[in-house]
């Protein structure tokens, strides 16, 4: 048997554990209904206590929601996600998909958690690209030595009638927080960083001076909303894109998701 095979029969195991658990909770019928009410206290107490004394590691829990499975409950800590029965025996790991619905119901969770409010975000550690009348917004993460970054602005040039709040994202080596430095520091950064991304223009020496926090910000602001690679795009309905996208399908999310 290999690997996945097994992987998938524990994942079956557990959830028949926790489907049987469901015939302990008195007040809960296998309901759609009932899946979209409150947890119980007494299993939200049982998961918030049991579950950290077994696993000491574990850190705080956010949230314990229901999901559509009876007498299963999704356990948020920070932005991670995990699945647990009533008394917090067993957890499973993974995503839950609707095969019904065709639906993968973990990874819609975690578009809504992962979102980011767009009038919270830090505007004052990015700088601008106004294009046209710049009405529409979008956010972008991006290192000077992604090349999917490059591919991504030279699409981006064919975009109109937008701003584009850039954050210098140095996550690939030493030399890209040098060469967010000297972008930073530079008197027009928009230019020099399309220069630098589209055109290959060398980028100026900075002044040695110059206060660079901004850079430092924006890798904390990344971790905690786990932007791991570049380029990451935030629309202003807070949806985010990870990874480089064409015209056409930047053009499209920000007429669904622009504001």
């Amino acid at each position: 048997m290999n690997a996945n095979a097994i992987r998938t029969g524990l994942a079956a195991a557990l959830l028949a554990v926790a489907l049987g658990a469901a015939a302990a909770e008195k007040d809960l019928a296998p309901t759609v209904a009932n899946a979209a009410r409150a947890v119980p206290p007494a299993v939200e107490n049982a998961l918030r206590k049991n579950l950290p004394e077994r696993m000491p590691n574990l850190p705080r829990i956010d949230e314990v929601s229901r999901t559509p499975v009876p007498g299963l409950y999704e356990v948020r800590v920070g932005t991670d996600l995990f699945y647990s029965d009533a008394e917090g025996n067993f957890i499973i790991n993974g995503e839950m998909m609707d095969t019904r619905g065709r639906r993968n119901l973990t990874e819609e969770r975690m578009d809504k958690i992962l979102a980011i409010d767009f009038s919270q975000m830090p505007v004052k550690d990015a700088f601008t690209i106004v294009r046209g009348n710049g009405k529409r917004k979008l956010a972008v993460f991006e290192d000077p030595n992604c090349g999917y970054c490059r591919r991504f602005e030279a699409d981006l040039q064919k975009i109109d009638n937008v701003t584009v709040y850039l954050y210098l994202y140095p996550i690939l080596g030493p030399d890209s927080i040098e060469k967010s430095k000297a972008i930073w520091c530079g008197k027009d950064k928009g230019r020099i960083w399309q220069d630098w991304m589209v055109r290959g223009v060398p980028i100026p020496r900075h002044d040695a001076d110059c206060d660079v926090s901004a850079l430092a910000r924006n890798t904390e602001f990344g971790k905690t909303h786990k932007i791991t690679g570049t380029p990451t795009l935030i629309f202003a309905d807070g949806s985010r894109v990870p990874g480089a996208i064409g015209a056409a399908a930047v053009e499209k999310l920000l007429v669904n998701g622009g504001k």
